[in-house]
C-alpha cells in the first residue's frame, strides 16, 4: 500500500502528507552503536516531523524501552501517562519515559504539527531520575529562535546520508545538545517580550507549503516583505544556505521519503517535487544527498 493510501495512524505509525520519518535499523544499532562504548550511553533510535497530523493516535500498554520527546509547533494534541491526561499546544514539549504505559494523539479539530525523537541508551535510567527531566514528563512551554528546528534538520540530513560511523557519531553528539535545548531551555534563551516572531521560520514554512511546486526568490522576498539582497543575506546568515538552495534541500528530503515509503518511480517523484526533467532532478538529488535516487533506494532496502 502506498503512503498516499494510508491516512492516519496504522500500527502506531502515522501516515500523511509531508511526513518525515527516519528509523535507524535495529541491525545498524546492534553492529555500530550498542557495542560502541562512546555511543551506547545515549543514542538516537528514530526521529520525525508530522505536519498537521490528522488522525495521529498511539497507545502502548507497556510503553517502550526508550524515551520519546515530542515538540508541538502548531495545533493541539494530548497525551496520557500515569493515569493523567495532558493537553498540548504550540511551543510546548513533553517527554515520555521508557517502559511506561502511555497514549497520545492529535486534536480532531486542530491537528498538531510535531517534531519527535526516540532515544535510548545505558544512561537513560540515570537521565530520567534527574529533576530536569522528570519535570518535563508534563507539558512545558519553551522558546526557540530557530535553533531547535535547525539542529533537527542537521541531524535528519546527516542520517539521510547513510549510517556510517561518522554520521552516527555526529548524530549522537548532536542528540545531547538537542535534548539540552529543551530541558535547559531557559539557559539558552533570555526572555524578551519585544522579540518579533522569527520571519525566517515563516519563510521556511512557506517553502514547506509549496514543496511540490517551484517558487522564485522574488516570491519568497515578497512573502516576507524584504528586498532580495536583504532577504538573501539574512537567510544565509541564519541557515548557512542561500534561500533557493535551502528550498532544494527540503525538496530532496521530501523526495527521499517518497523513495523510502512509496513505490513511485523516479520520474513520478521528480514531478511531485516540481521537476519536469527527471535527469536534472537526479543531478540535484545526488548533489544534496550524496548518491543518485536509484542508489539511495537500493541502499535503503539493504
Amino acid at each position: 500500500m502506498n503512503e498516499k493510501d494510508k491516512q492516519g495512524s496504522h500500527k502506531n505509525i502515522w501516515y500523511g502528507l509531508g511526513r518525515q520519518r527516519i528509523e535507524i535499523p535495529r541491525t545498524v544499532l546492534k553492529s555500530k552503536v550498542l557495542n560502541n562504548t562512546f555511543l551506547q550511553g545515549l543514542y538516537l533510535c528514530s526521529l520525525g516531523y508530522y505536519p498537521k497530523a490528522k488522525g495521529h493516535y498511539t497507545y502502548r500498554k507497556n510503553g517502550l524501552p526508550e524515551n520519546f520527546l515530542f515538540y508541538c509547533v502548531d495545533g493541539h494534541g494530548w497525551y496520557q501517562i500515569d493515569g493523567q491526561k495532558h493537553e498540548v499546544g504550540p511551543n510546548e514539549f513533553f517527554i515520555l519515559p521508557q517502559n511506561v504505559e502511555h497514549a497520545y494523539g492529535s486534536s480532531e479539530n486542530h491537528s498538531w504539527s510535531i517534531y519527535w525523537i526516540h532515544f535510548g541508551g545505558d544512561s537513560l535510567p540515570l537521565l530520567n531520575s534527574t529533576q530536569a527531566v522528570q519535570k518535563h514528563f508534563k507539558p512545558y512551554y519553551i522558546k526557540d529562535n530557530g535553533d531547535i528546528v535547525s539542529l533537527f534538520s542537521r541531524i535528519y540530513k546527516a542520517l539521510e546520508g547513510g549510517y556510517s560511523i561518522d554520521n552516527l557519531t555526529f548524530v549522537n553528539m548532536c542528540l545531547y545538545h538537542y535534548v539540552a535545548l529543551f530541558i535547559y531551555n531557559a539557559k539558552h534563551y533570555t526572555i524578551d517580550e519585544n522579540v518579533k516572531p522569527d520571519w525566517i521560520e515563516g519563510a521556511i514554512g512557506y517553502m514547506q507549503e509549496h514543496i511540490n511546486v517551484n517558487i522564485s526568490l522574488d516570491e519568497l522576498c515578497k512573502h516576507c516583505n524584504y528586498s532580495t539582497s536583504r532577504f538573501s543575506s539574512l537567510f544565509k546568515q541564519k541557515t548557512g544556505y542561500a534561500p533557493i538552495d535551502y528550498f532544494i534541500q527540503m525538496k530532496m528530503q521530501k523526495a527521499s521519503q517518497q523513495l523510502d515509503f512509496t513505490n513511485a518511480s523516479i520520474k513520478e517523484i521528480a514531478m511531485n517535487m516540481g521537476f519536469d526533467d527527471p535527469y536534472y532532478f537526479s543531478k540535484r538529488f545526488r548533489k544534496v544527498i550524496g548518491v543518485s535516487p536509484q542508489k539511495y533506494r537500493l541502499l535503503k532496502k539493504d
